[in-house]
């Protein structure tokens, strides 16, 4: 008797045992590959996102089966190079199919919900550097980061704004186009690691001197701006 019909044996007509700690790892492994996820979509494009196929599922689904396999060698083998739909033909007389699909049902929509959370965060920031360069090219004028309202006044001793953000910045040879591309680069970096929308926000030196910052309660990320 082969490894699968001993398998089928042991645990036909009931809920497979081992279902729960894959479902688990699963799901932690693709949390885990939010990085390597988004860039499979950076670099396929929006297209990807229509079209129904899920980026990191099946890799995620075939890892962590192997690793619970070489943890419990009465598991079978089930992926061989030729997808989940095939090992789902192989397990078709098994109980062991509807945990499959409903697990892999489960990741599609946690990797969906990655998407569809960078995406937002992608508009955010392009609608952020938008009104930015907006308002640059009206006026020559930056709109401020924590009010979103008023424009920052920059000169060669400081950058200000009515709403109270105030930031020294003398003999830093502030101008109107470093400190777009200051605020440019800090929100694309931390957009790359991370799916949240990240908070402006002013904080003070250890000597008392402020500073614009940059931050995120999610992911901890934390930077000076200005």
């Amino acid at each position: 008797m082969d490894a699968i019909q001993r398998h089928r044996s042991m645990y036909k007509g009931t809920t497979p045992p081992w279902k729960e700690t894959y479902r688990k790892r699963c799901v932690e492994r693709l949390k885990n590959s939010r990085s390597r996820l988004l860039e499979k979509f950076r670099q396929i494009g929006d297209s990807s996102g229509s079209s129904g196929c899920s980026l990191l599922v099946q890799e995620v689904m075939e890892e962590e089966w192997s690793a619970l396999q070489s943890s419990n060698h009465s598991l079978p083998s089930l992926w061989n190079g030729h997808g989940v739909r095939e090992v789902y033909s192989a397990q078709q007389e098994f109980d062991e199919l509807s945990a499959f699909e409903e697990i892999q049902q489960e990741l599609i929509a946690q990797e969906l919900s990655i998407l569809e959370e960078y995406q937002n965060n992608v508009q955010y920031e392009e609608h952020y550097l938008n009104s930015v360069l907006e308002r640059m090219e009206q006026n020559e004028q930056i709109i401020c980061p924590l009010c979103h309202i008023n424009n920052l006044t920059v000169n060669s001793h400081f950058t200000s704004c009515p709403c109270g953000l105030y930031v020294n910045t003398i003999g830093r040879n502030i101008t109107l186009e470093i400190l777009q591309s200051l605020l440019e680069k800090r929100v694309t970096e931390h957009t790359d690691e991370c799916l949240h929308n990240p908070t402006f926000s002013m904080a003070f030196n250890t000597d008392g001197s402020p500073n614009l910052m940059l931050s995120c309660n999610v992911c901890d990320y934390l930077s000076v701006v200005l």
